[in-house]
């Protein structure tokens, strides 16, 4: 591949790309406060990454194991931020601290982000449902 960077003459060039999903509605299908999420997940990615980009609402849909399949649609925003590997694996844990602050504040039932090619989902356990916590 050729080297763009140089004949670009760039002055940063990261590759780990992050994507976050931003929810529109909680696990009951209630909707929340979602400008005031995804100015938090821009705070997070700015202080932590050097910046961030979010993208106009889209459609989706999750289903939700814990209420038998249950389909949950949802107008999630998208927020792609790219950063190195070494920032990356230094602000993990700070990184996992917003997303289960998100998940939890926002009672989500799973809150899902990219890295690179990899989907990686924190699940929440239903409210008043016995289980061991956040995994």
């Amino acid at each position: 591949m050729p080297d763009y960077e140089a004949r670009l003459r760039a002055s940063k060039s990261v590759a780990t790309l992050i994507v976050l999903y931003v929810p529109s509605k909680d696990r009951s299908d209630q909707g929340i406060d979602q400008n005031y999420w995804v100015g938090e997940a821009l705070k997070m990615f700015g202080e932590l990454f050097g910046g961030a980009t979010a993208f106009p609402q889209g459609r989706g849909v999750w289903r939700d194991e814990a209420q038998g399949g249950k389909l949950l649609f949802d107008e999630p925003v998208v927020i792609q931020c790219y950063t190195s590997e070494d920032t990356l694996d230094q602000q993990a844990d700070r990184l996992r601290e917003f997303l289960v602050r998100m998940g939890t504040e926002a009672r989500q039932g799973a809150v899902g982000i990219v890295i690179d090619r990899d989907y990686l989902e924190i699940r929440f356990p239903l409210e008043g449902a016995p289980g061991p916590g956040v995994e």
